[in-house]
């Protein structure tokens, strides 16, 4: 596999900076892959997906939480540095981006501070390559809560707003620790949720805390070169018996985005319950949990494009985007979605 195979050409005015006026009113791309690469693609409207998911199916949504990742400070040279937590590792520790003209040196101290006049130290301790380790000087999460700022994509061009603090979260957002939203989760609504639940559909949660690797570009034309970020996940004993009794019964598993998906594929190879994961997948790989699924669009060159590709067969996948493009759908994380099912011998 090569990383050429996953592009595509997307003009800048499809990719959405804004979600629309209601969670559900995104249009939804329905994909009927088949072993043949020559998927049937029916357009629809998000709440169309009543009509989808089945009685007895199982919806897993992924519960976490988005938080005020995104740091403004100075370094010890006077320099503007900026720091985006990618993973939290510790009470008081975490791996970060930095952004700033000359980054600053394992054991340098970085000044953060606030609108209010406010700063902190944080030290660097570590480097692994790409991420630096950095050490508060108390409990992370509430100094985040005091100086960060929502961390929007960067391909989102506007500043975070009140708009934004709320619907950069999913309704069952509870756990947190994401610097990205699960954006299939976007869609939903309680109304809509509370309709599927009357209509006999089962709902469970897992936790994938995403992390800001997500948005780091793949660097290695030859894939199996690539080392994908590491994410933590947490899936609930009560989901693991749902998923069990969903295949026992006959119903689909359906992952709401491929956050839920990888925690459930991860778990699977894994038979852990609760760690991190750097699960790479690409065409190919043997899907043993997930049965269809809820996503966005996704970034040319990615590796969610290229998870969406193992799923539903890349021809599919190519198709389904160009006919995106083709329709006007919107892209990315405020973006419409697509629904996908596999066929146990879907055709890379």
């Amino acid at each position: 596999m090569q990383l050429s195979d996953f592009n595509y050409e997307l003009p800048a005015n499809l990719i959405a900076q804004h979600p629309l006026a209601n969670r559900t009113d995104s249009r939804l791309l329905e994909v009927n892959a088949d072993g043949k690469n020559d998927a049937q693609l029916i357009d629809r409207q998000f709440k169309d997906i009543l009509s989808l998911i089945k009685p007895g199916d199982l919806l897993v949504f992924n519960d976490t939480k988005v938080i005020p990742a995104r740091l403004h400070g100075k370094k010890e040279t006077g320099g503007n540095v900026e720091l985006l937590i990618e993973r939290i590792s510790g009470d008081m520790q975490a791996w970060v981006q930095i952004r700033a003209s000359k980054v600053p040196k394992t054991g340098s101290i970085v000044h953060i501070h606030n609108q209010a006049g406010e700063t902190f130290p944080v030290k660097m301790i570590g480097y692994d390559g790409r991420f630096y380790e950095a050490r508060f000087p108390e409990n992370v999460f509430s100094l985040l809560e005091r100086f960060g700022e929502l961390p929007l994509p960067p391909y989102i061009e506007h500043q975070p707003d009140g708009e934004d603090a709320q619907r950069y979260q999913t309704v069952v957002a509870k756990n947190p620790g994401a610097v990205a939203a699960p954006t299939a989760g976007l869609h939903f609504d309680e109304n809509i949720l509370q309709q599927l639940k009357d209509f006999g559909v089962h709902q469970a949660t897992i936790t994938l805390h995403v992390g800001a690797g997500t948005f780091t570009p793949v660097r290695e034309e030859d894939l199996s070169k690539h080392k994908m970020h590491h994410e933590w996940f947490s899936i609930p004993e009560e989901t693991l018996q749902a998923i069990e009794d969903t295949k026992k019964k006959g119903g689909r598993v359906v992952a709401v985005g491929t956050t839920s998906l990888r925690a459930l594929e991860s778990q699977a190879l894994s038979r852990q319950s609760s760690s991190e994961t750097n699960l790479f997948i690409t065409p190919g790989f043997q899907f043993k949990v997930v049965d269809c699924l809820l996503t966005n669009f996704h970034l040319p060159k990615s590796t969610l494009l290229m998870l969406v590709s193992a799923f539903a067969g890349m021809g599919n996948i190519r198709a389904a985007y160009q006919h995106a493009i083709d329709q006007r759908y919107r892209f990315f994380s405020y973006g419409d979605a697509m629904f996908l099912c596999r066929l146990e011998n879907t055709n890379p």
